[in-house]
């Protein structure tokens, strides 16, 4: 189901994004046979999973926003969580957790952000947000012996705002001209660099904040959802075909 999915939902993608990724391989992309295509080129490999993720996981920003921990937990934490694989901490296991709520609640949801031994970055489900995140941290500690007060995000926005709403109301401060060393919009090298190294990595440094950047580029209410779309259309707008 996931490769059809994967192939569905990529080939789409690759309508957007062929063009200005043919140039690097020097021929066009062939959709009908990415998941081959995508082995032989780990960058464009990496580029894919990241854009289609979160959409073949069903998680965009909209939903993230109003969802409990609970509802979080079920889709994406119970897999572990509830049967101890892995070595994550089992629901209801006051013990394992009691160690685990005295590092607090920024610890456990940096641990979870980042990846920690067995678990990867975002517990495997790169469309949930750090706040996302935190709500269900808080809800595994509560139903194991704990009385914390699940996180509300008063401030967010009630919809998510597009990649492009993001950078014209904020990014383009710095990006449009270079500010400060930042990658201009439109520098296909710079561009490409950056998302060489992996989405997750420049998203990743956006909302934590690099060099003179602060964090969340300055918008304290930009989701990890929002960021990931403004990274996402400024790199199109670099590297696409020129607009006449």
């Amino acid at each position: 189901m996931w490769v059809r999915a994967y192939s569905n939902v990529g080939a789409k993608m690759m309508a957007v994004t062929s063009e200005s990724l043919k140039n690097m391989y020097k021929k066009p992309l062939d959709c009908s046979s990415s998941m081959t295509h995508t082995r032989k080129h780990p960058f464009l490999h990496r580029a894919m999973l990241a854009l289609v993720l979160p959409l073949t996981l069903g998680m965009s920003a909209a939903h993230s926003a109003q969802r409990s921990g609970e509802a979080i937990v079920k889709e994406a934490c119970a897999t572990c969580h509830t049967r101890g694989e892995k070595g994550a901490p089992v629901i209801g296991n006051k013990a394992a957790w009691e160690k685990r709520r005295a590092q607090g609640l920024s610890s456990l949801s940096q641990h979870a952000l980042d990846g920690i031994r067995n678990m990867p970055s975002h517990g495997g489900s790169l469309g949930l947000s750090s706040a996302d995140l935190e709500r269900a941290i808080t809800y595994m500690v509560n139903q194991s012996g704990g009385n914390w007060v699940e996180p509300v995000n008063k401030e967010a926005p009630a919809s998510a705002r597009s990649g492009e709403q993001v950078v014209k109301a904020k990014c383009v401060e710095c990006h449009l001209t270079g500010k400060d060393g930042a990658p201009k919009i439109g520098d296909r090298d710079a561009w490409v660099a950056r998302v060489r190294k992996g989405l997750d990595a420049v998203v990743t440094s956006g909302i934590h904040g690099r060099g003179s950047m602060p964090a969340r580029g300055g918008l304290a209410d930009l989701s990890d959802a929002e960021m990931r779309a403004a990274v996402i259309y400024m790199f199109n707008e670099s590297t696409g075909p020129a607009k006449k």
